[in-house]
């Protein structure tokens, strides 16, 4: 793991009010998030243990989390690995991201304010300017997405997308690493951000579930060369 491990080489922020396992979880999650962590790697408690500077019982504990969620499974011998998901689980995902992107949409046509438009549209120019590197572009994508989840003002709905990009994490490569993804994808954030400043909820939603299907195909491309 030592090669996609700068996302939990630093200790945890004692200070910060939340409770040891719980920051511990945190951690974890948001290294699988930013791909430090990828499908089939292995995680050993005395591994992230010593990354993190922190005893062994809040990493059992937010290990078993993340096996209750389903995100790791036991490995043959000691600790557990990253799951690889299969091409039936891949489906379902996006199957429900379309219909989570498109509610958010739809919402942020409704209550998006000025400014949180005008953010929208920076995050995009900002993804533009790194067309050559896939890993900033899948990280200003992630933020468009949630600055989107924002602007729909629904807690519930906010917390369902976070817990979706979690599972997206396992997939892998981005799909700007397609031929042609990051300038198609361009060109359709800029017409949900229209659609959205436009306060058309019906176009907004449309717009954001035929990205999502777009994001599906280049992901299918992409588990056919695996």
């Amino acid at each position: 793991m030592a090669r996609r491990s700068a996302k939990t080489s630093g200790s945890i922020d004692r200070g910060s009010g939340v409770a040891l396992g719980e920051a511990v979880f945190r951690s974890l999650c948001e290294a699988l998030q930013a791909g430090s962590y990828r499908a089939g790697d292995r995680l050993r408690e005395e591994e992230v243990a010593q990354r993190l500077n922190v005893s062994r019982t809040p990493v059992r504990e937010a290990l078993g989390r993340l096996a209750a969620r389903g995100f790791v499974q036991p490995a043959a011998g000691r600790g557990v690995i990253v799951r690889n998901l299969d091409i039936s689980e891949v489906l379902e995902l996006y199957a429900m991201r379309e219909i989570l992107e498109g509610a958010a949409a739809r919402l942020a046509a409704e209550h998006a304010s000025r400014t949180e438009i005008d953010a929208m549209t920076d995050i995009e120019r900002a993804f533009t300017e790194h067309s050559g590197d896939a890993a900033e572009m899948a990280r200003l994508n992630r933020a468009f997405h949630e600055a989107i989840c924002r602007a729909a003002r629904n807690r519930y709905l906010d917390n369902a997308s976070k817990e979706l990009q979690d599972w997206i994490a396992l997939l892998g490569p981005t799909t700007f690493s397609v031929t042609g993804r990051p300038s198609t994808s361009h060109r359709e954030h800029q017409a949900i951000i229209n659609a959205i400043a436009a306060r058309d909820g019906d176009k907004a939603e449309n717009l954001a579930r035929a990205h999502i299907r777009e994001a599906l195909r280049c992901r299918l491309k992409l588990l056919q060369k695996q």
